[in-house]
C-alpha cells in the first residue's frame, strides 16, 4: 500500500502532479504488442554466436575456424585482428570490443564470432572452431589477487570510472600512493580525525568482516542488438541500451567514424538496472562492418552468466567505536570490491556513503579495487551501495546490541542532516533522512509488537547522493490539440508517463493522456544522458517542463493576437485559449495550431525548446523494516513484511513512485536471501541458468509496504528527486538486522543461506 505522502496537505493548485496515473504503454505492454529488440528480424541478417573459452586465464594459441566455416550456413568466423578497428588492442583492452586478442582474461572470454544465416546454425558453427589454448594460473580469489605474486590478471590497469559517472557514482578520492600489486587497479582513502585516539576512547568497539556475492541484475530480457550499414557505411545500431548517446559515442569512437554516421534506435528495454549500458553494440556493430550485412546478438541466459556486467564481490572488514550514551564516534575499514578482469569497481561511492550516512567524528575508510580473472563488474542499481549498507548497518546494529540501546533509537541519534560533512569533505544539502526515520519509527515499533514466535525485526538506512547530467526537450503542438514532446531519454520504468504529466501541468491540459511522449533515435533527439542513477526525472523534468512552457507561451501569443487581448487575460481550459470572463471569445487548440502550421499560415509553429543543467544533486533516503520468521532448526529463513519508507522530494505519479519501491524492495530482498554468483576455485562460473541462480519468487518475496516522504527538492521538476537507487540500498542489511533479532545469529555474508544461518547459530551454542 502507498500511505498518503506526509506532505500532501501542502500540494495546492496541482491538477495530476500527486495523482496516480496509468502508465501510458501499460495496454501494449500488457497484450505483449510492445516488440522488442529480440523481436526485430532485419531482411538478410546474419546471426552471431561467439566461441567462449573455457579456461579464466589462458594464451590462445591458434584458432582453426575451417570445420566451422564447412559447416552450411556459416558464412564467416572472425576474430578481433579481423574488426574493421584502427586501433584493437586498445578497444580490447577498453573492452569496447568484447574478442579477446591474444589472452583470456575470464572464463567465457570470447575469442571469435560465429556469423550464420539462423542462431541455431551459428551455435553449431561456434562448436565446430578449434581453438587451442595454454592455461595460465588464475587469479579468482580477491584478497588472494591483492598478493604481489599473484598471477597477473593485465598490465594496464587505469581505472575507467565512465560508466561509474552516468550513474553519479564516479568520486575520485584522496588516491593512496600508486599501489604495488600487480592486481590492485586502484585506492582511494578518506580521513578525518583521529581514529585511534577515538577508540581508545571509546566505550564499546565492535568490529566485523562482511563478504557480498557477485550478483546479476536479473533482467528478464537478455542483452540484445542488432547492427547494419548502408552502401555509404553509415551504421544504424537497434539496441535495448539505457543510453543511446553513450552508445553512440563508443560505437562511433571504436569504429573511427564521425557521430554523424551512426544512428542509434533506442528498442523497448526489457530490464536494465544499470547493466544495459554499452556493452555487446561496439562489437556488434564492427561485425557488422566487416561483413557487410546487418548483424543480430542475442545473449542466451547462460551468455548472461558468463560475459555480462554484474554487481561486483566484495570483502569489507569494519571497526567502529562508540560512546556509552550511544553516539557514534569511530569508523574505521577496508573496502575490497574485486573488478573482475576490469577496472572500474563502485569502492569510491561504496566508502563516501559508507562514511557519510552518520556523524562520525573520527574516520578512516580505504577502499581497493583489484582485479581477479572473472567477467567485468557494472553498474547495478545503486552500484556499491547495498554492499556498503550491509555491512555498516550490520555493525551498527550489533553496537546497539553491546550498549544495550535499541537499534532504531540508536539511529534517530546518530544520523546525518542537512550541513554535516560527507565523507569526502562534502557537507550534505538538504536531506529526508530525519523525516523517513520519524515516519518509520511508529512502523518499527508496530511490527516489534506484531512479532511472534521466530520472528525478529531489523531496520536499516541507506541513501544515494543522485546524479545530475545536461538534458533537452522539444515540444510541438499537433493539429488536433495534443502535445508531441520529444526526447533521448530512455523510458525504463514509465517515466515518460511522468514526463507527460510534468508537461500537461505545465502547459494547461485538461489530461495527460493529451501528451504523447516518444524517445527520438540519435539523428533526431534532443540531448539526454543514459537512463540510470535515479536521475532521469530530476534532470530531463526541467527541460520537459520549460519546453512545456514555452510553447504555453507561444501559444498565448498567437491567441493575443488573434482576441485582441492581453496574453496576462488568458487561460487555457478544455483545449482552448479564452479570455478570462469573456467564455465566448476564444480560439481552440487545434485552431491555432492551424494558424501557425499550415500552408500560409501567418504565425511561427508552436515548437517549445527547454534546456536543463542541474548542477546540484538531490539525495534520496530510504529506511526499511524488515520482519522475518528464522527456523532455529534449519536456520531458513522467511521474509514476512517489508515497509521501505522513503523521501522522494514530490510524487509526481505515486504510482510509479511506488512500483520503483516496490521492485527495489524485491531485489534487495534478493540480495539478502537468494542471490549469488559462485565460481569454482578455477573462475568458471557455476550459474549458468536461472535455476542455478535463484531470484525470489513472489512467493518468496514478503508482504510490502510503502511510506513516501515528500521534502521537495529546489532544481527538481515540482520539487521530485530520483527514487530509483534507495529502494534497493538498504533492504539486505535490513533482512539481517531482523535476523539477528529473531535468532541471535550475527550472519556477515549475503546472501542469508539456511546454511550460513544454521552455522552460526551452532557455532554461537557451542
Amino acid at each position: 500500500m502507498v500511505q498518503a505522502p506526509q506532505a500532501a496537505e501542502s500540494v495546492t493548485g496541482f491538477r495530476f502532479v500527486g495523482r496516480p496515473t496509468r502508465r501510458a504503454d501499460a495496454p501494449e505492454r500488457l497484450t505483449g504488442r510492445l516488440r522488442f529488440t529480440n523481436d526485430l528480424l532485419m531482411p538478410g541478417a546474419l546471426h552471431v554466436r561467439f566461441v567462449r573459452s573455457p579456461h579464466a586465464a589462458a594464451r590462445v594459441v591458434s584458432i582453426d575456424p575451417s570445420a566451422a566455416l564447412a559447416t552450411p550456413g556459416v558464412v564467416s568466423v572472425l576474430t578481433a585482428r579481423d574488426l574493421p578497428v584502427a586501433d584493437i588492442s586498445a578497444a580490447v583492452e577498453s573492452r569496447k570490443i568484447m574478442l579477446a586478442l591474444d589472452n583470456v582474461l575470464y572464463a567465457g572470454h570470447p575469442v571469435a564470432a560465429v556469423l550464420a544465416e539462423s542462431e541455431a546454425l551459428a551455435e553449431d558453427g561456434a562448436q565446430a572452431v578449434q581453438v587451442e589454448y595454454e592455461p595460465l594460473p588464475a587469479a579468482v580469489d580477491p584478497v588472494a589477487a591483492m598478493e604481489v605474486d599473484a598471477p597477473v590478471v593485465r598490465q594496464r590497469r587505469e581505472q575507467d570510472e565512465s560508466e561509474l559517472a552516468i550513474h553519479g557514482a564516479a568520486t575520485g578520492g584522496q588516491t593512496v600512493d600508486a599501489p604495488a600489486a600487480p592486481n590492485v587497479s586502484n585506492r582511494v582513502q578518506f580521513q578525518r580525525g583521529d581514529v585511534e585516539a577515538g577508540f581508545r576512547e571509546a566505550d564499546v568497539v565492535v568490529e566485523r568482516e562482511f563478504h557480498t556475492s557477485w550478483v546479476h541484475q536479473g533482467y528478464l530480457e537478455p542483452q540484445s542488438c542488432t547492427a547494419g550499414a548502408d552502401p555509404l557505411g553509415n551504421l544504424t545500431v537497434y539496441a535495448s541500451t539505457q543510453g543511446m548517446f553513450f552508445v553512440r559515442e563508443q560505437v562511433a569512437r571504436t569504429l573511427g567514424l564521425a557521430d554523424h554516421q551512426v544512428k542509434v534506435e533506442a528498442m523497448p528495454v526489457g530490464g536494465g538496472f544499470g547493466g544495459k549500458v554499452g556493452l555487446v553494440e561496439p562489437t556488434v556493430a564492427a561485425l557488422a562492418l566487416a561483413t557487410g550485412r546487418p548483424v543480430r546478438l542475442a545473449y542466451t541466459r547462460m551468455d548472461e552468466f558468463l560475459a555480462a556486467d554484474p554487481a561486483p564481490q566484495t570483502v569489507q572488514r569494519l571497526k567502529i567505536g562508540a560512546r556509552r550514551d550511544g553516539t557514534l564516534t569511530t569508523l574505521q575499514g577496508e573496502l575490497i570490491f574485486d573488478a573482475g578482469a576490469n577496472p572500474g569497481a563502485p569502492v569510491g561511492i561504496a566508502a563516501i556513503l559508507m562514511g557519510s550516512t552518520y556523524r562520525w567524528e573520527h574516520l578512516r575508510l580505504r577502499g581497493t579495487e583489484v582485479l581477479s580473472h572473472k567477467s567485468g563488474t557494472g553498474a547495478y542499481r545503486a552500484p556499491g551501495a547495498p554492499q556498503a549498507a550491509f555491512a555498516l548497518e550490520s555493525l551498527v546494529d550489533e553496537a546497539a546490541y553491546q550498549l544495550g540501546i535499541d537499534p532504531f533509537d540508536l539511529r534517530q541519534k546518530n544520523a546525518a542532516h542537512e550541513g554535516d560533512p560527507m565523507a569526502d569533505g562534502r557537507r550534505w544539502p538538504r536531506i529526508g533522512l530525519a523525516e523517513c526515520l520519524a515516519s518509520a519509527e511508529p512502523l518499527y515499533r508496530s511490527e516489534r509488537a506484531a512479532a511472534g514466535p521466530g520472528e525478529g525485526v531489523g531496520v536499516a538506512l541507506g541513501g544515494w547522493p543522485g546524479g545530475i547530467e545536461p538534458a533537452a526537450a522539444a515540444c510541438r503542438l499537433n493539429s488536433d490539440g495534443t502535445l508531441q514532446v520529444s526526447l533521448g531519454s530512455v523510458d525504463l520504468t514509465g517515466v515518460n508517463t511522468t514526463f507527460s504529466i510534468i508537461a500537461a501541468e505545465a502547459f494547461g491540459l485538461d489530461d495527460p493522456a493529451q501528451v504523447r511522449v516518444t524517445t527520438v533515435d540519435t539523428d533526431g533527439a534532443p540531448y539526454a544522458g543514459v537512463s540510470g542513477g535515479s536521475k532521469v526525472t530530476y534532470s530531463n523534468g526541467p527541460a520537459v517542463l520549460r519546453a512545456a512552457q514555452d510553447a504555453r507561451n507561444q501559444v498565448l501569443r498567437i491567441a493575443a493576437a488573434e482576441l485582441e487581448a492581453s496574453v496576462d487575460d488568458l487561460e487555457i481550459v478544455q483545449g482552448r485559449v479564452q479570455v478570462r470572463g469573456v467564455p465566448g471569445k476564444t480560439r481552440t487548440l487545434a485552431q491555432i495550431q492551424a494558424l501557425s502550421g499550415s500552408f500560409a499560415a501567418r504565425y511561427e509553429p508552436v515548437y517549445g525548446r527547454g534546456q536543463s543543467a542541474v548542477t546540484d544533486s538531490a539525495p534520496g533516503f530510504a529506511v526499511h523494516v524488515a520482519r522475518v520468521r528464522v527456523d532455529a532448526d534449519t536456520g531458513r529463513v522467511q521474509a514476512v513484511r517489508h515497509i521501505s519508507v522513503q523521501d522522494v522530494g514530490r510524487a509526481i505519479n505515486p504510482a510509479a513512485v511506488e512500483g520503483q519501491i516496490h521492485g527495489g524492495t524485491v531485489q534487495s530482498v534478493g540480495w539478502g536471501l537468494f542471490e549469488r554468483m559462485e565460481f569454482d576455485a578455477d573462475g568458471t562460473p557455476l550459474a549458468a541458468s536461472l535455476m542455478d541462480y535463484a531470484i525470489p519468487k513472489a512467493s518468496q518475496s514478503p508482504s510490502i509496504e510503502t511510506a513516501i516522504v515528500e521534502v521537495p527538492s529546489a532544481a527538481g521538476p515540482f520539487g521530485a528527486k530520483g527514487v530509483g537507487e534507495p529502494p534497493v540500498i538498504p533492504g539486505a542489511a535490513a533482512l539481517a538486522n531482523a535476523v539477528r533479532a529473531a535468532c541471535g545469529a550475527r550472519v556477515t555474508d549475503l546472501p542469508l543461506t539456511a546454511e550460513r544461518v544454521r552455522s552460526v547459530l551452532a557455532a554461537s551454542h557451542s
